[in-house]
């Protein structure tokens, strides 16, 4: 912690040393203002419960020294079964080192503890480590939510350890016996090693150099503990989701210590958001000079790599071999950065001029207020430990989605990933899910009718979500468009949505280019007689595709524009069922007349089913729709039965409003995982919860599309809605004309 004698105490400025790359912006001290700040600003960080308590303190070292004691043990174990000597069995040894916020002396109360034990030569990562050391871990009372992840990036084994969470790693390093005092800075370390290990062994190096290259590591700690509170405030402080991490938030403050060496945590706050709204990116933040590649590893260096001048927010580490340690920041992710820092640089402006309070920087970003348009992603599983694998494989590769969406848009369409996951506990099975925001890269000129179609990019993240090597069944994911007004209850801790607030001009036009029907509210004119259809007609606002089995190649689904002349659905009234044909691979979904389903005076975003399998409807030769002769049911959005199957995520066309007092809903399906005509899975998600059923008025029947008797739609958070059968939807259709229509 930092005392009101620490921050008086700064060097003179004649003795002031150099440290990274350039020269110091400021070698200033702190004032009495500042000095105060920043005991302030320490007293908030302790009410806020940022520093971990003694007991805690004292538990986490005792944990330490057991799991010490027991990585030596295996050790020995397993040098005396491989034949060595006596003295070698004796001389056998592993030691374990910290890194991450643990390390850096920033971690909190209940934060894990990143660790890395090294081991001899002999002793290996695949077989050794995550076989024998995993079964000897398995087998304690002490170790819970054991969890080896073997094929990631850096190969980790978590668990917890008396309820302390431990991410352990493994490095074997080319010594028959590691010494019990070894410098994990010498470069002899990375010896005759491969990659995994060379990763494994820079967390702890760059932890290392970290605190050797600020100038004051208790202002850099108390520092860094404000900054990293911040950005999980704001919703920017995950790596995985393609925002930073704790070692990226590290190397950002260290530098800007290093460019106000005699600052005091108040100043450096306010430094930091001042530098970094003004840096130029992709110039890259280091903290000392690139080593050369003496021992033949990569280091990071656009100039020779072509990957390296993609990045975006290039963060350098400052251990050999140097590496971008935030190459997963993309476009979108960057820009959301950039306008939590602006955000941050003003409110600091306020403190600075006693207009504000150190609270009012850490008020929670308001993101379910930010955007009207959202992608839901849930992840459900059959118990609590098969969502934990499934869901780290799912959100390891929701940064690709972002990417990918990027990619398909030209970076018109912007993505905003929002790293919290909320759970649902009213399902029975487990459950939980993240959200995306969308909006249209402002300063884009809007034109009318313009779409978004990303059902190819929603196929594409598919296919990456089943190659899940370690998929069982009861494993699934669905991918869903929703509205602000359709946020699922749950997501709010206080049970209740907040209110909207009244939002900036530049920001709506971005939520109308989503496909929010904008039009229709900047210009009020007259509806002719299709678009009048379209307001009564209900159901016409939903579309519904229902995969039944799995296809190698995903069909074109459905066209921006309907012809009424070619694409009519055969069926006549507002509310009939899909006709759906085996044959010619062109897909029909509809309720009502097709052409309705596409105001001609909206932007909407298309993502088409993207299932296993999906309805098909047949074409004559001249390309016209054949209708279904078939009595096929339509399926109606309800809960998985028991056994049902499926990773797969589909989205339909997501379609903006077609009047200024209606919203057009939206449909997820999945289909079944493993490729059998199975059970069909989708999430309806209306402006209603999930927990409702389609037993609800005529109108609301005719809103969620519950239009069929046998075949039941299954929700994919395995919620059973009720169905109905054909002759008593004719009758609610009949009390609804009667009732409703002029």
């Amino acid at each position: 912690m930092v005392s009101s004698k620490g921050l008086g105490d700064s060097p003179p400025r004649q003795s002031v040393k150099q440290y990274g790359v350039t020269k110091p912006i400021s070698v200033a001290g702190p004032t009495e203002a500042d000095i105060q700040r920043s005991l302030e600003l320490e007293k908030f960080l302790v009410d806020a419960g940022l520093y971990e308590s003694k007991e805690e303190a004292i538990k986490r070292a005792e944990v330490l020294d057991r799991l010490g004691q027991i990585v030596k043990d295996w050790v020995k174990q397993l040098t005396r079964l491989r034949g060595y000597t006596d003295q070698m069995v004796e001389d056998a040894n592993a030691v374990l080192f910290t890194f991450g916020s643990y390390r850096l002396g920033v971690h909190g109360p209940g934060t894990d503890i990143d660790t890395l034990c090294i081991g001899p030569s002999y002793v290996s990562r695949e077989e050794d480590f995550f076989f024998i050391l995993h079964n000897i871990l398995a087998d304690m009372e002490e170790v819970t939510e054991l969890q080896p992840v073997p094929d990631a990036h850096v190969p980790v084994m978590k668990f917890k350890f008396d309820g302390i969470s431990i991410d352990l790693l493994y490095a074997s390093i080319s010594l028959l016996v590691v010494p019990e005092d070894l410098d994990i800075s010498d470069l002899s370390v990375l010896y005759n090693i491969d990659e995994p290990t060379v990763r494994s062994l820079n967390g702890c190096r760059v932890a290392d150099q970290i605190l050797k290259l600020v100038p004051n590591v208790e202002h850099f700690r108390t520092t860094l503990r404000c900054l990293k509170f911040w950005a999980k405030r704001r919703g920017v402080y995950s790596n995985v989701t393609g925002f930073l991490g704790g070692v990226n938030w590290a190397l950002l403050v260290a530098r800007v210590c290093q460019l106000y060496p005699n600052a005091v945590p108040s100043m450096l706050v306010s430094r930091f958001f001042r530098v970094y709204t003004q840096w130029r990116w992709p110039n890259p933040v280091m903290l000392c000079a690139i080593e050369e590649d003496e021992l033949g590893f990569s280091v990071w260096d656009p100039r020779k790599n072509p990957r390296d001048r993609t990045h975006h927010m290039p963060i350098i580490t400052p251990a050999y071999p140097c590496m971008n340690s935030s190459y997963n920041v993309s476009i979108s992710t960057l820009r959301v950065m950039m306008e939590q820092f602006q955000y941050g640089n003003k409110i600091c402006e306020e403190i600075e001029l006693s207009k504000a309070q150190w609270g009012a920087l850490f008020e929670p970003y308001l993101f379910f207020d930010s955007y009207k348009n959202y992608l839901q992603v849930d992840i459900v599983a059959v118990d609590i430990d098969d969502l934990r694998a499934w869901k780290g494989w799912v959100e390891s590769r929701l940064r690709q989605l972002t990417l990918m969406i990027e990619r398909d848009t030209f970076g018109k369409l912007q993505c905003h990933p929002y790293p919290h996951e909320y759970v649902d506990t009213s399902k029975q099975c487990s459950h939980c899910a993240f959200f995306m925001g969308l909006q249209r890269k402002q300063g884009e000129i809007i034109q009318e009718g313009q779409q978004f179609d990303i059902r190819g990019t929603v196929d594409e993240f598919r296919h990456s979500i089943n190659m899940y090597m370690f998929w069982k069944p009861g494993m699934e994911i669905y991918v869903s468009h929703v509205r602000r007004k359709q946020i699922p209850s749950y997501v709010f801790p206080e049970g209740y949505k907040r209110s909207r607030p009244q939002r900036p001009v530049n920001q709506q036009q971005g939520d109308e280019a989503c496909g929010t029907g904008s039009s229709e509210k900047r210009v009020k004119r007259k509806k002719d007689p299709e678009e009048v259809d379209v307001e009564q007609d209900k159901a016409a606002k939903r579309l519904t595709i229902s995969p039944q089995r799995q296809d190698s190649v995903s069909p074109e689904i459905i066209s921006h524009r309907f012809s009424s002349s070619s694409q009519e659905c055969s069926a006549s009234g507002s509310a009939k069922a899909k006709e759906i044909v085996e044959g010619d691979r062109k897909c029909q979904v509809g309720m009502g007349k097709m052409e309705d389903l596409v105001s001609t005076n909206v932007e909407n975003i298309e993502m088409g089913a993207i299932g296993r399998g999906m309805r098909w409807m047949k074409t004559d030769e001249k390309g016209n729709i054949e209708p279904d002769k078939s009595d096929k049911p339509i399926p109606c959005p309800g809960n998985a039965e028991a056994g049902s199957v499926s990773n797969s995520s589909v989205v339909t066309s997501i379609t903006s409003d077609v009047s200024s007092s209606g919203d057009v809903g939206f449909e997820s399906v999945g289909g079944s995982s493993d490729g059998n005509t199975g059970s069909v899975e989708g999430s309806n998600i209306l402006g209603i919860s999930q927990g409702d059923s389609c037993e609800a008025d005529s109108e609301l029947l005719l809103e969620n599309g519950c239009l069929n008797a046998k075949e039941g739609f299954q929700d994919g958070l395995h919620e059973e809605l009720e169905v109905l059968d054909l002759s008593s939807l004719s009758l609610y259709f009949f009390l609804f004309c009667f009732c409703f229509l002029p």
